[in-house]
């Protein structure tokens, strides 16, 4: 609880935190210190850290409490972000327990080789093994559900992962293969697999891939895993077919590409664009982000806009094309007595108005009189008046539309206009919200005056 703003949690702290009895608290850091679950430090003021040990303690622990496992074994991997442990429960049953180890000297890059953080965020070693930890058991139990090859995710807590035991081999380990070329094409189905799915494994090579004596193959080692939309997905994918190819060549004397009934050597990262679904969005795996949600979100809403509002433009049209002949009745009536010269100049000006952007006398007159004529069937009829005001809205509009004239806002589009309106106003508001936040993230921890490159903000000292 301490370490969540403090890297050297202060002894009064922890002593508030505690609400022991005076004295309690320091006899059970003596106590954790002599095990080596805590570290003292007392070079800026007296405070305590925990270790690696005693996060291990913690996780162990809860898994124990929670009764899916009851002791702890031989340990069977070390690598550079975890170790891994053979453990059991209470029936006797083998499983793996994976500690991730963020942190260690041999691999201290994570910030700029995982995407586990913002860039200029700062946290502890530990608040990262646990982010890895819950990436992997998430990318564990949706591969699992979808069939792929993988160990089978039982439980996770802090930076533990707890996992079924695999009988078998790294593929690191095996010097002869009975059927390399069947292998090989099981392993790239399962990169096209990955691809399909929007994942990319990003270290997929004979480390993280075991194989049993039956030669069945199962992909381990999930938590670098990033999306197809990642800026350099295909770049890491082409780097993992390369290490497949480069060890089936040298280690097991298989080229790929002399072996002419191989139907394909390279697997094509733009043919396996996700066609199987979108587990990178399902999980936020790396590359996919919050404004990659936001734009689906919004596309989403756009094209549920424009099909409610077509499907108003079609009732409209088919409400306006029963009254559209009456104003040609109308006209065609009332211009049985006039004089063909009269009829040239009212389309002259007609023409004059339309490029001038104004509605000409005949429009006018052709939506009023579809007006009056739907008042008086109005008056003759009261179950029709719903029907009358529509087609005598909608031939307006429509006159309106061919005179030029700015068509007349009715409810609904007014409604759709103001919730468009609505929309931008809000997603302006959060993107100038993320631009703030992005600021103020990138401008954390420096003095005021500092620029982007952490000098003196341009000020030059005689």
């Amino acid at each position: 609880m301490g370490q969540k703003n403090h890297e050297i949690v202060p002894s009064s702290l922890v002593d508030t935190i505690a609400s022991l009895k005076h004295g309690g608290t320091h006899k059970c850091l003596k106590e954790l210190l002599r095990h080596k679950l805590v570290h003292h430090e007392s070079k800026k003021y007296d405070g305590y850290r925990l270790t690696n040990m005693g996060y291990d303690f913690l996780a162990i622990k809860t898994l124990t409490a929670r009764g899916v496992m009851s002791s702890v074994g031989r340990k069977i991997g070390v690598g550079k972000e975890a170790d891994v442990y053979e453990v059991a429960d209470d029936e006797g049953n083998r499983m793996c327990l994976k500690l991730h180890r963020l942190g260690r000297t041999s691999f201290r890059a994570v910030k700029s080789k995982r995407d586990y953080l913002r860039q200029g965020s700062h946290y502890s070693w530990l608040y990262l093994s646990r982010l890895s930890a819950v990436k992997e058991f998430a990318f564990m139990r949706a591969l699992q559900t979808r069939g792929l090859p993988v160990p089978e995710a039982i439980d996770q807590n802090r930076h533990a992962v707890l996992m079924s035991l695999v009988d078998a081999f790294p593929l690191v380990q095996i010097k002869e293969l009975a059927s390399p070329a069947r292998i090989y094409t099981q392993l790239i189905d399962l990169m096209e697999r990955l691809a399909q799915m929007g994942l990319v494994h990003c270290d997929f090579n004979e480390f993280n891939i075991l194989i049993n004596e039956e030669e069945e193959i199962t992909l381990i080692d999930f938590p670098q895993m990033v999306s197809t939309n990642h800026a350099n997905a295909e770049e890491l994918f082409e780097r993992d077919v390369d290490c497949l190819i480069r060890f089936f060549s040298k280690k097991l004397g298989y080229v790929p590409s002399l072996d002419s009934a191989l139907k394909r050597v390279r697997p094509n990262f733009q043919l396996a664009s996700p066609s199987a679904g979108d587990l990178d969005s399902e999980l936020r795996a790396s590359g996919f982000k919050r404004e990659h949600q936001a734009a689906l979100d919004s596309v989403a809403e756009d094209d549920s806009d424009s099909e409610a509002g077509s499907g108003e433009e079609e009732e409209e049209e088919e409400s306006s094309s029963e009254p559209e002949c009456e104003p040609e009745a109308s006209s065609s009536s009332g211009s049985d007595g006039e004089e063909e010269e009269d009829s040239e100049e009212e389309a002259s000006e007609e023409e004059a108005d339309t490029k001038a952007g104004r509605a000409s006398p005949a429009a006018v007159a052709a939506t009023e009189k579809p007006r009056e004529g739907v008042a008086e069937a109005s008056g003759k009829d009261s179950d029709n008046d719903d029907a009358a005001s529509l087609s005598t809205v909608a031939t307006g509009i429509l006159s309106m539309r061919i005179s030029g004239r700015p068509t007349p806002a009715g409810p609904n589009v007014v409604a759709d206009t103001l919730r468009q309106q609505q929309k931008r106003a809000a997603r302006r508001a959060a993107m100038a919200s993320a631009s703030r936040n992005a600021m103020k993230g990138r401008n954390k921890g420096k003095r005021k005056g500092e620029g982007a490159d952490g000098g003196g903000g341009g000020i030059t000292w005689g």
